[in-house]
């Protein structure tokens, strides 16, 4: 088993409709896709990360896209984590994930 985070992006129109965090809340509908896709992985899930809300980037980050949050997950390999992302909500609102393994950095 391997850690992985999944990172979202979300489409920058819906971004900015959410750029203040403390006046967002999420409709019943949104929350309840999100709570549906996470009980599905169940123990995959091993941090549930949180929404972004104030944002910057550095490099190529996808013209049309903001980050959305990010959640940290264990599965087999990286098509194991990819077919988990699949059902990711963010999908349907014309946004994406990246799915990226993490490793653990040793110093000498």
């Amino acid at each position: 088993m391997a850690d992985f985070v999944l990172i979202y992006r979300t489409p920058i129109a819906v971004a900015q409709s959410r750029s203040e965090a403390e006046n967002y809340t999420a409709s019943s509908d949104h929350l309840a896709a999100w709570q549906a896709w996470f009980s599905e992985m169940g123990a995959s899930v091993t941090g549930p990360g949180s929404p972004a809300f104030a944002r910057s980037t550095l490099g190529e980050t996808g013209p049309d896209t903001a980050l959305a949050g990010y959640t940290i997950i264990t599965a087999d390999d990286l098509d194991a984590a990819v077919a988990l992302a699949r059902g990711c909500p963010v999908l349907h609102q014309g946004g994406g994930v990246e799915v990226g393994e993490l490793t653990t950095v040793t110093t000498t």
